[in-house]
């Protein structure tokens, strides 16, 4: 609980949201972009998003007040995406040890002692680098929505060819996949402009980079058993990136964890159903 509402004080309703901008330096030299808001005294959670995306796939937690007033919150560009640096050369995102590094840099960065990790799709498998790396006493729980934890062809949707796709060296395939891959994200079709802007940040990551991406085939799977945080699977129930049973195996192995299945929602229930998303987030962070 925030040391304000311990006292009994009441701090003044925010009425915007500020993000800070940090610049983050990772172990082999990249700088990765991250992005932090909200109530300094709060618990903390940490923002992963996925495969050629960028923070902007949080904005609406950005935008949420209650989240704001409440928690201390970072988002981050992943390597290779975003405001990330992104060097082509690939074995810089092919090895386990620099998604771990680079998590690990960005909670250093922004002060942070024990958050909570919010995973979304390909940030699944970052989740498990990280507790390889540097085990689970500096994180108080894991929400995984609609994530990639295991490599098994029955957890992924007809639309992970787009995926696949987008890491075509042709041009013409590259950008048709990537448009189609955006397209798949939703059960729904967004707003024109939401639409854009999500269509804007996904091709902002090289070909190159994706491609090289995609060879970090390995089955992170074996890391949800051993887990002893609070676990959350959030899963919208018409995904067609990562199927439902994703999260349902998720729920199964991982000890005490907890599913909720958004009915009628895509790959991106934080932006289809952001106040029952954001609802059950606070729940969770609260609870851990």
């Amino acid at each position: 609980m925030p040391i304000d509402k311990m006292l009994g004080l009441r701090r003044p309703r925010l009425e915007r949201v500020t993000v800070e901008k940090l610049q983050v330096a990772t172990p082999d030299g990249l700088t990765i972009a991250a992005y932090a808001w909200g109530n300094p005294q709060g618990r903390e959670i940490v923002f992963m998003h996925g495969y050629s995306q960028c923070y902007l796939s949080w904005r609406r937690q950005i935008e949420d007040l209650d989240l704001a007033d409440e928690f201390r919150m970072v988002a981050y560009d992943l390597r290779g995406h975003g405001g990330s640096s992104q060097p082509v050369d690939r074995e810089l995102y092919k090895h386990d040890k620099v998604w771990a590094d680079d998590l690990k840099a960005v909670i250093d960065a922004a002060g942070m002692k024990k958050p909570v990790l919010v995973a979304w799709s390909y940030a699944g498998r970052i989740v498990a680098d990280y507790v390889k790396a540097y085990g689970q006493d500096g994180i108080a729980g894991v929400n995984y929505v609609a994530a990639s934890t295991k490599a098994d062809r029955k957890f992924m949707g007809p639309g992970i060819k787009y995926v696949i796709e987008m890491a075509s060296d042709d041009i013409a395939t590259s950008v048709r996949a990537a448009r189609m891959f955006v397209h798949a994200c939703f059960a729904g079709r967004p707003a024109g402009e939401e639409m854009d802007t999500t269509l804007g940040y996904t091709q902002l990551v090289p070909a190159k980079i994706r491609s090289a991406m995609m060879e970090r085939t390995r089955d992170t799977g074996d890391v949800l058993p051993q887990l002893k945080v609070p676990v959350l699977a959030s899963h919208g129930s018409m995904d067609r990136i990562f199927l439902a049973a994703a999260s349902r195996h998720v729920a199964e192995v991982t000890p005490g964890a907890k599913l909720s299945i958004y009915d009628g929602v895509g790959h991106t229930p934080f932006f289809e159903d952001p106040n029952r998303f954001n609802r059950e987030l606070a729940e969770f962070v609260r609870a851990t």
